[in-house]
């Protein structure tokens, strides 16, 4: 079985040969647990990724030239992915598994009793490669949430998760002076992070409370690692003399050339910025961030369904066995809703287990899958009530100006927004995009879709819709008009 992409053939592209029981989407923590679990029952399987190397925004590795010579210090259960990545590598020399790294799936249809995979390839000739299999598991994992504010265009402004990935994948750090700010327990492990670093983190601004997780007490309790683990945080804070404001939001930064400054506002319990409790804090770079969003336009375009989680964000309905609503189409990690890595190992196992069983045959669960179910269940406890503790309020729009730039890629401001729904009629975000393009830039809507949906009045605290596109990421056009002409039938 081949290990790389096929040359174009005519019309459209090869498939592979033989061709395989299971495409998995995603090398993150979820799906490369999917992978080799998905090998080891037995199963053919091509996981297909957008990264060079598994990981995906979890474990991010640095460049081969930088020369790390400890690559997992910056990161957590290191010990675990490096097992997992050399159980993959020895699928891949037996045969069992095939790695597509550099591959961007942008559709999935359905093919006879299963689907066809059009992937383009990462690079100077964005090759094509399409994979058939009788079933495909979703681990694309997701992305970071923004909420515009004034200045966050300005250089320096970067995501929380962003400035993780500089420090993991380069080694650089955003700054020497950085604010941490937005909501979610990211924000502690991004700061002790850059602190650990070496830079100087003067606060992290938290629009929460971590007091909400006094009404979750149950699911605090059946997860003990996870206590200890903010304990963890919270003491690197102290360490490293940070100080640790919640209920209150960077709600502008200052500069010219780059950032200079943040102002910090406590906020109202529905994160209305309250007037005359703004402060300068000097800084040269900000990292901030509302959470993560689930990316799901492959399921979507495929007919999931999905559900509203407790963060406000849209995620994949999924039964006890991982498996969509869609028949041959299963899912695990952030997908789902967000969790964590440890979530994601676990489903991604679970899914694995559970395709094996639907496409080989099999008797009930076994034990290991029994412990495994029961260890996914009490994460996701947990993860639901991290995501309703800091989940945005709506008062956060007040933070806003009318010159305040919402869709960074098309330049669209608040002004223009308002306009469309105050004096054009829109009333959700796709009207909203006809009329402002909003949304329709390189980034399609990952940094600005919350924020539109906001201010159209599809307010967070509503149900969530999710985005529905035909294509997941940019496709050459010369990849549509090679696809094969539909089936009469």
């Amino acid at each position: 079985m081949p290990t790389s992409p096929s040359e174009p053939s005519g019309k459209g592209r090869e498939p592979y040969d033989p061709d395989p029981d299971l495409a998995v989407v995603g090398a993150g923590p979820a799906g490369l647990a999917a992978a080799v679990e998905a090998a080891r029952r037995g199963l053919r399987v091509v996981l297909v990724d957008a990264g060079d190397r598994p990981g995906g925004q979890y474990h991010r590795h640095p460049a081969p030239g930088l020369g790390a010579r400890r690559p997992g210090a910056l990161h957590h259960d290191w010990r675990e992915f490096t097992r997992r990545t050399a159980a993959l590598d020895g699928l891949v020399r037996a045969g069992r598994v095939v790695h597509l790294p550099g591959h961007h799936v942008w559709t999935v249809v359905p093919e006879g009793a299963g689907r066809r995979l059009h992937a383009v390839a990462a690079g100077d000739d964005d090759a094509a490669a399409t994979v058939r299999a009788r079933a495909v598991l979703l681990a694309t994992g997701s992305h970071e949430r923004q909420l515009p504010f004034p200045g966050w265009t300005l250089p320096g402004v970067v995501g929380a998760g962003g400035a993780q990935a500089m420090l993991k994948g380069g080694l650089v750090l955003p700054g020497r002076r950085v604010v941490v700010a937005g909501s979610g327990p990211l924000l502690l492990a991004v700061a002790g992070s850059l602190a650990a670093a070496g830079a100087h983190v003067p606060a992290v601004v938290e629009a929460g409370t971590y007091l909400g997780y006094s009404g979750f007490a149950p699911a605090l309790l059946r997860n003990p690692a996870k206590l200890a683990e903010g304990a963890l945080h919270g003491s690197a804070l102290l360490r490293h003399d940070t100080r640790l404001l919640t209920r209150h939001a960077v709600v502008a930064a200052h500069g010219s050339a780059r950032v200079e400054a943040v102002t910090v506002t406590r906020l109202g319990p529905d994160w209305r910025p309250l007037p005359g409790t703004g402060r300068r804090i000097p800084c040269d770079a900000l990292a901030v961030g509302h959470g993560l969003v689930p990316q799901l336009e492959l399921a979507t375009a495929l007919g999931c369904a999905t559900r509203t989680a407790a963060d406000g964000t849209a995620a994949l309905v999924l039964d006890a066995e991982q498996a969509t609503s869609v028949p041959g189409v299963w899912a695990a990690g952030e997908t789902g809703g967000i969790g964590g890595a440890r979530l994601a190992v676990v489903e991604g196992t679970l899914a694995a287990a559970s395709v094996a069983r639907a496409l080989l045959g099999g008797g009930a669960p076994g034990p290991r899958e029994a412990a495994l179910r029961r260890r996914r269940d009490r994460l996701r406890a947990f993860a639901e009530a991290m995501g309703a503790v800091h989940r945005p309020g709506p008062g956060w729009t007040g933070w806003l100006r009318p010159d305040t730039e919402v869709c960074r890629c098309e330049e669209v401001p608040v002004a223009r927004v308002t306009e469309a729904v105050d004096a054009l009629g829109a009333r959700d975000a796709r009207t909203v995009k006809l009329l402002t393009r909003a949304g329709m830039g390189w980034c399609q809507g990952r940094m600005c879709g919350p924020a539109v949906a906001a201010l159209a009045g599809h307010a967070p605290e509503g149900e969530a819709v999710p985005d529905r596109r035909p294509l997941s990421c940019p496709v050459p056009l010369r990849h549509l008009a090679e696809l094969p002409e539909p089936s009469a039938d």
